[in-house]
């Protein structure tokens, strides 16, 4: 019998959650994790243009890893793969169709999709595909996993309660005084191994308006894209509930030190690309000058309009 009485706790919700039939996972590489365990694979072909998260996964795996480039269009190059080798796909900022996924399904058959930065791309059918929950909600971690693998034990449920002061923080002041645990959070998945999302996670997604955040990410993208599409060295589809809006231009790497200045934080995505490649590299031009432009659910036009007047200004 659970406690009765005593005071209330956070509340319970029960809206309808987006992917609530899928893998409900503690984070995004460990969905990577489990479909290395479930499909005992063993040889992987992965992107050059990867942030380090899922360094720590192929090694604990020992995995044999080949890399691969992408172009300007954000599409793999043309590969081959072994015939016991998986493809590690990433949709980037969600710029990938079904129709593309599923001539790389039919090219090469063992692939997996990681939809990190396309949280609204919805699975596709067949498709082993990795989704991230803290990349586009107020939530200390959570991943969504579909696919038809199951592993062969039991996975023990993950805790959050812990881990959320710099979201609460947050809320009430200013991210830099509250940046330091959100990026020791960020850390601390390294080492983390696979578990079942947490109840208080898990809760706060039944609470989402998945609805209105799709449509205020999609329009704020439309926003951006309309101001830069001509400037922008990319050529993108405007994707349902946008992660970012990447603005590819010159000297990226400078206006992103100006815009910090003016309390406007674009992240490098991808800083470790910058060890690991040569300036001479697609992604490493990439890397450092895509500035990806903030465009959730918590902006309306007029922020969007601010931060595309600033870079106007710069």
């Amino acid at each position: 019998m659970k406690e009765i009485g005593g005071y209330i706790e956070f509340e319970t919700f029960h809206s309808d959650m987006l992917y609530d039939d899928g893998i409900k996972l503690n984070c995004g590489r460990n969905g990577f994790a489990y479909l290395i365990e479930s499909r005992n694979i063993k040889k992987v072909r992965f992107p050059k243009m990867m942030c380090d998260s899922n360094d720590k996964v192929l090694s604990n795996y020992d995995l044999n890893v080949r890399y691969y480039s992408i172009g300007s269009d954000l599409k793999m190059e043309d590969i081959t793969l072994d015939e016991d080798e998986w493809l590690y796909v990433v949709n980037y900022y969600g710029q990938l169709t079904d129709e593309y996924i599923m001539s790389l399904k039919k090219k090469y058959d063992r692939i997996i999709l990681d939809n990190a930065q396309a949280y609204f791309h919805r699975p596709v059918k067949g498709i082993d595909t990795v989704y991230t929950c803290r990349k586009f909600f107020g939530v200390a971690d959570g991943a969504i996993l579909y696919t038809d693998a199951k592993l062969d034990r039991q996975l023990p449920v993950d805790e959050s309660f812990g881990r959320m002061n710099f979201l609460l923080g947050r809320f009430e002041r200013t991210a830099s005084e509250f940046y330091g645990e959100y990026a020791a959070n960020n850390d601390m998945f390294f080492d983390e191994p696979v578990k079942r999302m947490s109840r208080l996670t898990e809760n706060i997604l039944h609470g989402i308006d998945y609805g209105l955040i799709e449509r205020k990410r999609t329009e704020n993208f439309r926003i951006y894209h309309e101001a830069f599409a001509s400037v922008n060295k990319l050529e993108l589809n405007i994707p349902a509930g946008a992660f970012m809006y990447p603005l590819y231009i010159e000297n990226g790497k400078a206006i992103r030190k100006k815009l910090q200045d003016m309390k406007i934080y674009i992240p490098t995505l991808w800083p470790n690309v910058l060890e690991n490649c040569t300036k001479s590299d697609a992604e490493y031009d990439m890397a450092e000058n895509i500035l990806p432009l903030p465009c959730d659910q918590r902006y309306s036009h007029n922020e969007i309009k601010y931060v595309i007047e600033a870079i106007n200004n710069v």
